[in-house]
């Protein structure tokens, strides 16, 4: 009778393993594995919750039902075409085509919750995308007449378009639906429910143009892509205040982390 082998069973066929762009395709993951090694996933807030690293591929499950992943329909999307100030059209997928880039889909421009939302986007210092080698943009669902002004008020610097008629939001698997939300979760909205609403009408009321700027069914996205049509991050905003953190969504693209108004974070300069 031959010997019993003595050798190590071989090792798993690294095919077989989730690739680390899998993990990170905008998936939302559980780990179960209470033996796990911690780390941080970004070392710019010392608050972070560790987050374990598997070690037993077997324990990890995927996240079903928490938050719809997006479901971008790429055809379509080649096709679309969003608008800068002076109403030129740009190829919606020229944007991230060579860059890493953060997209950011807001509410109407009247929308308070847009407003204050922008607001802290405009706080983002520079250099700490052009560090990463991300660009950012933001997108809304106004006539393209109204991009001087939202900037203006909001004090944005970054790029800003519109999709007037949510072709390309449609295209990325937005939610479309009027939906209001709670605001004490967020940490970007700064005023309460009323007097946000009073500041929202006041502006209509003293807009030289009488034109609801934005279709109020929009609520809201955030994805990270590029280069080319690579998604490594996605939120899709289920209501009108469920918009990502702007941290979480800076930490996702390799970007240092900010200090907002209502997430103050300490920063390792």
């Amino acid at each position: 009778m031959a010997a019993a082998s003595t050798s190590s069973p071989p090792a798993p066929d690294s095919a077989s393993l989730p690739s680390q762009s899998s993990m990170t395709n905008g998936s939302n993951y559980s780990h179960s594995n209470s033996q796990n090694t911690s780390k941080r996933d970004n070392p710019y807030d010392p608050e972070e919750p560790d987050i374990v690293a598997v070690e037993n591929v077997d324990s990890l499950k995927m996240s079903r039902g928490v938050r719809p992943e997006a479901e971008i329909n790429w055809e379509m999307l080649n096709e679309q075409f969003v608008f800068d100030e002076m109403g030129n059209k740009i190829r919606f997928t020229d944007i991230f085509k060579k860059q890493k880039t953060i997209v950011l889909f807001v509410r109407h421009f009247l929308d308070f919750i847009a407003k204050e939302y922008v607001e802290d986007v405009a706080i983002i210092p520079l250099e700490y995308l052009q560090n990463a080698d991300v660009r950012l943009v933001v997108i809304g669902p106004a006539p393209h007449n109204y991009i001087k002004a939202f900037k203006e008020l909001t004090k944005l610097q970054y790029t800003l378009y519109v999709d007037p008629e949510r072709l390309v939001y449609k295209a990325m698997g937005c939610k479309e639906t009027i939906a209001p939300g709670g605001l004490a979760n967020s940490k970007h909205i700064k005023s309460g429910f009323v007097s946000g609403v009073a500041s929202s009408v006041w502006r209509a009321m003293t807009s030289p143009v009488k034109e609801f700027q934005g279709d109020p069914k929009q609520q809201g996205a955030a994805f990270i892509i590029g280069p080319g049509n690579e998604v490594h991050f996605s939120h899709i905003d289920q209501e009108s205040a469920d918009h990502c953190p702007l941290n979480d969504i800076l930490a996702q693209a390799g970007v240092m982390n900010v200090s907002f108004p209502r997430d103050p974070r300490v920063q390792i300069m």
